[in-house]
């Protein structure tokens, strides 16, 4: 390349700064790169989380694309944020956790019960799942396809208005399910869609809750304990039982 631009020089008399190597395009300020190298660092890659995939997409997507104007500052802060109806986007540490403890592969079908700001949704995307979402906020469900179709990744989220307690039989079984509101109990009907392998990603209890990860076997179902959690409690048909 260097011969092939000397040459062109030489030819057509160029001047030389007209025919250098072009000049690097520079950095969109509104994209916040820096911060969210940080992010992964310090709060995510700080607290144990490895998978390589979780940590590339936690590097890629813009949180600050996913929560109100009013709450930009504080997009890459190591806490939740509020969006809007009484609901929040998780902490990074808790998406990044949640992320890797669904154990995904490139290809692989996830179930969202509780699309929120769609950030969770946004990273599971960037890491080569089909996502299948279910909002029961209308608001937040239309705000959120609307920003994921944005950021470009419409045909990797599908995102869907109702109550996720009854999961998404239509597209069932899934190879992993993360919930990001917390029932009393876990809701028998996500269990039976996780596919044999799968791992079911859900807080549950009322005031003090756990974050489990439900694994299906051939056998029936494996139950961990992760960490204690807060979450937002899982409303509609969870509520009931």
């Amino acid at each position: 390349m260097r011969r092939a631009a000397w040459v062109a020089l030489l030819v057509f008399g160029a001047c030389s700064h007209e025919s250098g190597p072009a000049h690097a395009v520079p950095p969109d300020p509104d994209s916040r790169e820096q911060e969210r190298l940080q992010m992964v660092s310090r709060q995510i890659e700080g607290r144990g989380v490895r998978d390589a995939r979780v940590l590339a997409a936690m590097r890629k997507v813009p949180r600050h694309r996913f929560v109100p104007e009013s709450q930009r500052a504080q997009a890459y802060d190591d806490r939740p944020l509020p969006i809007g109806h009484q609901q929040t986007i998780s902490q990074p540490y808790i998406v990044a956790l949640m992320s890797e403890l669904a154990g995904v592969r490139p290809g692989d079908t996830v179930l969202e019960v509780g699309t929120g700001s769609g950030y969770q949704a946004a990273v599971l995307g960037e890491m080569g799942v089909k996502v299948f979402s279910i909002e029961i906020i209308e608001p937040l469900a239309k705000r959120a396809e609307a920003i994921l179709s944005k950021l470009g990744y419409a045909k990797k989220v599908q995102v869907r208005h109702g109550d996720g307690y009854a999961g998404w039989p239509e597209h069932a079984p899934f190879d992993a399910i993360i919930v990001t509101a917390a029932p009393p109990k876990i809701p028998e009907p996500l269990r039976q869609q996780l596919e044999v392998g799968g791992h079911l990603v859900i807080p549950v209890g009322k005031h003090y809750q756990r974050l489990l990860r439900v694994t299906r076997t051939k056998d029936g179902f494996r139950e961990e304990s992760v960490i204690p959690v807060r979450f937002v409690p899982m409303t509609g048909k969870a509520q009931e039982r």
